[in-house]
């Protein structure tokens, strides 16, 4: 076990891929917002790729382990020690029973996963893990976890020494600026052409008022097409509002003029239109950009997004390993 000394800013616990086929009945998918380096630190540890561990937003914990075991951190770039000495990212370090783990301020990146060995022996709710703070469910007791919880781990020794290769790590923008590839559709006949050229063209501001449930965006006004202006009463009065339809994990949803990317804790149905879907190979950079991080979207076709996929699954392998 460990023992959380200091919990950071919502820290909380995922598996990947979170809790698949619940959607209809209100439980989103969850799991790792990175699910690249959430894999990529399991592998390190000995574990499989999808086992528990913690996704850290922003500011970090502090752990106490109550036994020696292995330890793996990946994903933003973010000091950590290890009982005050430097602790490397992106490597599998021995920590013997009594030390502290401390994470500290993400300098790039916004969120980091710390994986142990053995991975976390929480409560499976619904095929998984993973905490939905929206409904209360998973992790310890369906939140973040809290200063003085006593967190299990299941069987697993892992094994110190390994790092990810340099060339099968995300590399993050230093200048807060993301290209981000996008799908157009579902609803993409709702906005007219001039509004899909300004779209594309737009550096659009991540809002501060943003979390696991949808992440918004800043930019110009949207335009439309007759079918939306000109429409019966049972679609809303908005041009962007429609009959309450299914939405797609990664759907830019077009609440009235702003749009929201909704990511791993978001709603599975509801009354306004999806222009674009961004593809689950992209997510990864969703997960990892800080409000005020500046999105420009590339569209492409539904094999090419398949295609980016498939390439970052090859990277969660052992073979990104040394």
């Amino acid at each position: 076990m460990f023992e959380v000394v200091k919990p950071g800013l919502q820290t909380c616990i995922q598996d990947y891929p979170g809790r698949i086929g619940y959607w209809n009945l209100g439980f989103p998918p969850s799991g790792p917002m990175d699910s690249w380096s959430f894999r990529l630190a399991n592998l390190l540890v000995g574990n499989e790729p999808g086992a528990a561990g913690l996704e850290v937003q922003l500011m970090g914990p502090t752990l106490r382990f109550g036994h020696d075991t292995v330890v793996a951190v990946c994903g933003a770039e973010i000091p950590v020690t290890l009982d005050d000495a430097a602790f490397p990212l992106w490597e599998s370090v021995a920590v013997k029973a009594g030390q502290r783990l401390a994470l500290g301020v993400a300098k790039r990146g916004a969120r980091a996963y710390i994986a142990i060995a053995g991975g976390l022996d929480t409560p499976v709710l619904l095929g998984s893990r993973s905490t939905f703070a929206g409904a209360g469910v998973g992790g310890i007791d369906g939140g973040p976890i809290r200063k003085g919880q006593e967190i299990a781990l299941g069987p697993g020794s892992g094994r110190a020494g390994y790092r990810v290769k340099p060339e099968a790590r995300p590399t993050l923008p230093t200048d807060k600026r993301w290209k981000i590839d996008v799908v157009r559709g579902p609803n993409d006949d709702w906005v007219d052409e001039a509004g899909h050229t300004r779209f594309l063209a737009t550096e659009w501001r991540l809002a501060p008022a943003s979390a696991r449930t949808g992440f918004r965006l800043e930019g110009p006004d949207w335009t439309f097409t007759d079918k939306a202006t000109n429409k019966g009463p049972e679609h809303g009065a908005e041009p962007s509002n429609i009959l309450d339809q299914g939405y797609p994990l990664g759907g830019i949803n077009l609440g009235g003029q702003t749009p929201i990317i909704l990511v791993h804790d978001a709603p599975s149905m509801g009354g306004f239109i999806c222009p674009y879907t961004v593809p689950t190979g992209e997510f990864w950079k969703l997960g990892q950009s800080k409000p005020g991080d500046l999105y420009r979207f590339r569209a492409v076709s539904v094999d090419e997004a398949q295609a980016t996929r498939r390439t970052l699954d090859a990277r969660c392998g052992p073979e990104s390993l040394e």
